[in-house]
């Protein structure tokens, strides 16, 4: 009899990633890779193969013939302390902030609610086939504490760090430069490198920080390049005029961050809808990247995201749900509305490109390509597993469809978490 191995798993399913990155408007892509009722092979936790024949009995089996394997989602921008506020009526970014979003991340002040909001948002993280994510906390140290602290409970690759905020903003959400750095020296000690957890000098936007800070946030970049960098950047037009009047000597918002730099390889701007040729230019040269929200855009109304100006800059773009602006964690839901906001610009944007900027392309803009984003052998086995259809006119949608990129375009419109059937992190099912 042969002996199955306890850290051994095989799954079975339809097999769906990418080897390189699809061209905008290709409906059929070299870059796509799809193996149809296949097996994928865990060891350890790591992706060690995929095969069309059925593994030997030393290895445990799970069976989800018929359902999509997808690799983990990356959502690049989302906001742990905005759960209570999502679907709020009735405001655009700045007011959102002042009516909505500062009062909901004030009670984070309170260690206790910052660790029950962060396993909340965790698990609903999961529960919607998101299993890696660079997430905003609160100014408080003990909101960063609690997301790495149950992300590292969950094995989840997770990118977080202390809000800076000095300037602007509410009673009980206002740090100093002096007690910020300290924060956020401690944290870096305490939690970046450590296991999947990565530490993002996190700059909530220009308009709350002094030069000072952001002068304070550039020297730790400096100080450590493994660092990532956070922000918001030209996300409403209201904002970009305030940017203006506060740093009247910086050439653009994104001048901003440049000047104090915070501009390096492993930045992630969310947004950046309000901007100029220059500034493309200036994203590419420093390998940063946007992080698109079109959810959080269309619903606060901030505009739409000129997905083909970043790539003929080219700068690297990733998807994100930037709850709670966005009505979503779950990232089809994005998705569609990624292709909402091209619509409305006179684009199609394909299943293809979005489902990249989802995965692999969000994994390689946060140069960790290696360890999540797609179904190779060597990566973390982060998975997300899905129902093709979901009731009477999903189904016969998707009986309907004649090839590959329309079946993964009607599931990306038509799916949502209801779809989820399963959710590995590092081979573990989570959900």
């Amino acid at each position: 009899m042969t002996m199955r191995h306890a850290h051994r798993l095989a799954l079975r399913g339809d097999l769906l990633d990418f080897t390189a990155a699809p061209a905008w408007g290709d409906t059929e892509s070299p870059a796509v890779r799809f193996d149809r009722d296949h097996w994928l092979l865990i060891e350890e936790g790591v992706i060690v193969g995929r095969q069309a024949t059925e593994p030997d009995g030393s290895w445990a089996r799970k069976d989800h013939a018929g359902q999509l394997i997808l690799p983990g989602f990356i959502d690049t921008h989302v906001h742990c302390p905005q759960l209570e506020v999502i679907g709020s009526y009735g405001t655009e970014l700045l007011d959102w902030l002042a009516r909505y979003t500062f009062p909901a991340e004030c009670a984070f002040a309170d260690p206790a609610r910052a660790r029950a909001g962060a396993e909340l948002f965790l698990d609903a993280l999961l529960a919607s086939g998101t299993t890696a994510a660079v997430v905003f906390a609160t100014v408080h140290k003990a909101s960063a504490e609690a997301l790495f602290e149950g992300a590292a409970a969950r094995g989840m690759r997770l990118i977080t760090g202390k809000v800076l905020m000095d300037r602007h903003a509410p009673d009980g959400l206002r740090d100093d430069v002096v007690q910020a750095e300290r924060d956020c020296a401690e944290l870096i000690t305490r939690f970046h490198g450590r296991g999947r957890l990565g530490y993002a000098v996190t700059v909530r936007f220009a308009p709350t920080s002094t030069p000072e800070q952001l002068a304070m946030a550039g020297a730790l970049c400096r100080a450590d390049a493994s660092l990532y960098m956070q922000t918001h950047l030209a996300e409403n037009r209201a904002e970009v005029d305030w940017v203006r009047r506060l740093f009247p000597d910086a050439r653009s918002y994104l001048d901003v961050y440049e000047r104090a730099g915070l501009l390096h390889e492993r930045a992630v701007l969310a947004h950046g809808i309000w901007l100029d040729d220059a500034d493309r230019r200036l994203l590419a040269a420093r390998g940063a990247q946007v992080a698109h929200s079109p959810s959080s855009n269309l619903f606060l109304g901030s505009g739409l995201f000129d997905w083909p100006s970043a790539n003929a800059a080219p700068f690297n773009v990733s998807l994100a749900s930037d709850v709670g602006g966005g009505t979503s964690l779950n990232l089809p839901r994005n998705m569609l509305d990624a292709y909402k906001v091209q619509a409305l610009r006179g684009e199609r944007l394909t299943a293809w490109v979005a489902l990249h900027a989802a995965t692999r392309g969000a994994a390689e803009a946060l140069r960790l390509g290696g360890e999540i984003g797609g179904l190779s052998a060597g990566q973390a086995a982060d998975l997300c597993v899905w129902d093709w259809a979901r009731g009477p006119v999903a189904e016969a949608r998707d009986a309907a469809a004649r090839e590959l990129h329309e079946r993964v375009f009607a599931w990306m419109t038509l799916a949502d978490e209801r779809n989820l059937a399963a959710c590995y992190v590092a081979g573990q099912r989570r959900v």
